[in-house]
Order: structure tokens, then sequence, then C-alpha cells
């Protein structure tokens, strides 16, 4: 079984420099998968709340959700695993 390890994405480079999307820490508003799910690429897996934007972040290639490494509330560095994925 191909696994795809699904982590979050660097913040854009605009936060350094304004900083005023990312007031506060970045967490986990909403999990919009769950385990067993089949999905394509480019479909969102959570959501994220910056303190001023929420962003979705979307799966890099299509799978089935075998794990989900955060809950909705949890507070994400760069780099975080969010979710496994099974390559199909």
């Amino acid at each position: 079984m191909d696994t795809i390890a699904v982590r979050m994405p660097k913040y854009p480079e605009c936060w350094e420099s304004c900083g005023s999307c990312a007031s506060g820490d970045v967490f986990i508003l909403e999990l919009l998968v769950k385990v067993g799910d089949v999905i394509a690429r480019d479909d969102n897996l959570l959501t994220l709340e910056t303190g001023k934007v929420a962003l979705d972040i979307p799966s890099p290639q299509a799978g089935r959700v075998v794990a989900i490494h955060v809950i909705e509330g949890d507070s994400v560095d760069e780099g975080a695993l969010l979710v496994t994925l099974e390559a199909l």
C-alpha cells in the first residue's frame, strides 16, 4: 500500500512581512474528511483559521483517507502531519 503523508504547507511569505493574516495561532477550524473517505486531488481536507482568515487545505492527490492526525482546535506548525492517504 502506497501512502501519502499530507503535511501543513509552508506559510505564505507575506505572513512574515505583514503578519496581519496570521495574527494569533494557526489552528484546525474544521475537518472536512473522515477515515475511509475516498477523495479526489484538490478536494479540501480541512479548514485552518489564522486569526483573520480561514484557509482550506486541499489534497495533493487522489486517495483514501487512512488516518487523521489532528482534531478540530489543534494548533499546527509548518510541516505538521495532517492526514495520511492510501494512493488509489
